[in-house]
């Protein structure tokens, strides 16, 4: 379980094409510090498990379905990432619950900038603006974000010059892929609502 607070940005150092698999090795400052061999970590809002530590390399196990259901497929040497550990018992909760499951891809549709802040909108599938709404919680690559508007196929958020600065998302441009996850209990109430007998 994740909160959305991105820790740092990492770098892509190398990748490996086992299969239709891929190791994903990145070099992460602050992450590094204290992971063991075995932990997860958000890479983009996807949950990986550390299966290879040297120094500041960390390296990733990602199968064919995560690496085309998410954008980790289209990272390429010297890729940025947003990188965030997991939520400790205890530890201060300043995102929303993020499970690190990616429910689609979504696709940058405007980015307006205004001075040092930003609006963005993403294009998403129709049955995530579902589980959306103004002022609720969403997970863009890694990052929870406040929704300002929905719409039937995308949903917007303004992004502060720090959100901009320290995660993936001041790089971006229209056209670019991003890893989107719903809040989960978006879902919950959704189910439980489709679970309803009808008149």
């Amino acid at each position: 379980m994740f909160t959305g607070l991105v820790e740092e940005k990492g770098e892509v150092r190398q990748l490996k094409t086992v299969g239709s698999a891929r190791d994903l090795s990145v070099e992460a400052q602050l992450v590094s510090s204290d992971v063991s061999i075995g932990d997860s970590i958000a890479i983009n809002g996807c949950c990986l498990t550390v299966v290879k530590i040297e120094g500041k390399l960390l390296t990733f196990q990602a199968g064919s379905e995560t690496l085309g259901r998410t954008n980790l497929g289209q990272l390429v040497r010297g890729s940025h990432v947003n990188l965030e550990r997991s939520l400790q018992v205890g530890q201060r909760m300043g995102g929303h619950y993020v499970s690190g499951h990616v429910d689609a891809l979504g696709t940058v549709d405007q980015r307006n900038d205004d001075g040092e802040w930003a609006e963005f909108w993403f294009r998403v599938p129709a049955e995530l603006t579902r589980q959306m709404a103004p002022k609720g919680s969403v997970t863009v690559d890694g990052i929870s974000l406040t929704i300002v508007n929905v719409e039937p196929d995308r949903f917007s958020v303004a992004l502060i010059p720090h959100t901009l600065e320290v995660t993936t998302l001041g790089g971006r441009t229209t056209g670019d892929q991003v890893n989107i996850e719903t809040d989960v209990l978006a879902k919950y109430v959704q189910a439980q609502l489709a679970g309803l007998p009808t008149e």
